[in-house]
């Protein structure tokens, strides 16, 4: 979420410093202080539980966050990152219940960072702590021959770049269909994790066709990886469906559109020079080409006005409102929202998802608003395909 979507503060459900750790309740404390702890223990109870969802294949499972800490921002084009902020960040977003961390092994240093980051868990947290956090990360081979040789040292280096015996979701990307050597690759990145190197098997990117070959084939995968917003509803159309009758369940990103959901590009008019806020990081022009794919700036700010008018109804902001309305989707276990990891933040605002309920009304306005663009499964195929057009 774009820190300028931060305007209206919530209070926060952060988990107590570890460095001052006490379980609720804890023998000691003063009647009216246990009273009032209880109370807030049990409430913070309540809120974990809304942000967990457990990914499930066969005997494979993974618990995670259903708003994920996405990490393609440490990859250039955002700002510089230093790594110790970065590492200060992470562990706030983690003190504060958002305990999955999303990577890939292009990601610049965001497989490193996390290794330091959860080597400072390890030190400085409680065992229990470490057992919700959650490092997902990405392969994207090259188009070689998928041998297990190449497959197990790919993953090793992740493995030694995040500092993990093994780790909890390893998510597959393929670029071209026409080469079957995607289901080579599976197969092997299925060993490794009979091996224990990996503890869930995943997608990234592909398509409902591809992935029903995938699961015909006996190979466990838990979720896929895929664009979605209320701008890119295709993962609602044929994917939805065979997640429903699989149980696989659906990762998203781009849900805020790199920050264009929000109240910075609210009353925006992009057509006039230097008149509007800058396209000036990588993902805000990725999703300004979906939103002219889908409709056009016009169109745009009529669906933005429909969300500032649900947010203002609640109490949250237009970003918030638009990661609820995904969440809410069939099969979407989590939605991925962006992480400038020292330079903004927006702890509040993702635990105010939790917060709320979008009512039928705002679920109905929502909908009409999206339908008003083009259907983008017509204009650019199903989900991945936008990466693997001529």
């Amino acid at each position: 979420m774009a820190a300028s979507a931060l305007s209206i503060q919530h209070a926060s459900h952060n988990f107590p410093k570890f460095g001052k750790w006490r379980s609720c309740g804890g023998d000691g404390w003063r009647s009216r202080r246990m009273v009032v702890s209880r109370t807030r223990c049990e409430a913070s109870t309540e809120v974990a539980e809304k942000k967990k969802e457990m990914l499930k294949n066969g005997k494979d499972s993974l618990e995670i966050c259903r708003v994920i800490n996405g990490m393609w921002q440490t990859s250039g084009g955002w700002g510089r990152i230093d790594r110790n902020d970065a590492v200060e960040a992470m562990l706030k977003y983690a003190d504060a219940g958002l305990t999955t961390f999303d990577m890939a092994d292009h990601y610049g240093p965001a497989e490193d960072l996390y290794g330091i980051f959860i080597n400072r868990v390890r030190k400085e947290r409680p065992p229990e702590y470490l057992e919700n956090v959650r490092g997902l990360t990405k392969w994207v081979p090259p188009p070689v021959k998928m041998t297990g040789n190449f497959v197990r040292e790919s993953i090793d280096v992740s493995r030694k770049r995040m500092d993990v015996a093994a780790l909890d979701m390893l998510q597959f990307h393929w670029w071209d269909y026409s080469n079957p050597g995607y289901l080579d690759a599976l197969k092997h990145l299925t060993d490794l994790k009979d091996a224990g190197k990996i503890k869930t098997v995943a997608l990234t990117n592909f398509d409902t066709e591809r992935l029903q070959i995938i699961l015909e084939k006996g190979i466990p995968v838990v979720s896929n990886q895929v664009q979605h917003s209320i701008v890119d509803m295709r993962p609602q159309q044929r994917m939805a469906e065979l997640c429903q009758l699989t149980g696989v369940k659906l990762i998203t990103y781009g849900t805020v559109m790199g920050g264009l959901l929000s109240e910075k590009f609210l009353d925006t008019n992009l057509t006039i020079p230097f008149a509007g806020p800058k396209l000036n990081t990588p993902s805000l022009q990725k999703y300004k080409r979906m939103i002219d794919a889908w409709g056009g700036w016009s169109l745009f700010q009529a669906l933005l006005q429909t969300l500032k008018s649900v947010a203002t109804k609640h109490g949250v902001s237009i970003a918030t409102v638009a990661v609820r309305y995904i969440l809410d989707q069939p099969s979407v276990a989590g939605s991925m929202v962006g992480v400038r990891l020292g330079l903004s933040e927006h702890i509040n605002d993702v635990n105010a998802v939790f917060s709320f309920v979008l009512g039928e009304e705002d679920t109905n306005a929502i909908r009409e608003a999206s339908e008003k663009g083009r259907d983008l499964m017509e204009v650019i195929g199903d989900c991945g395909d936008e990466y693997r057009r001529a």
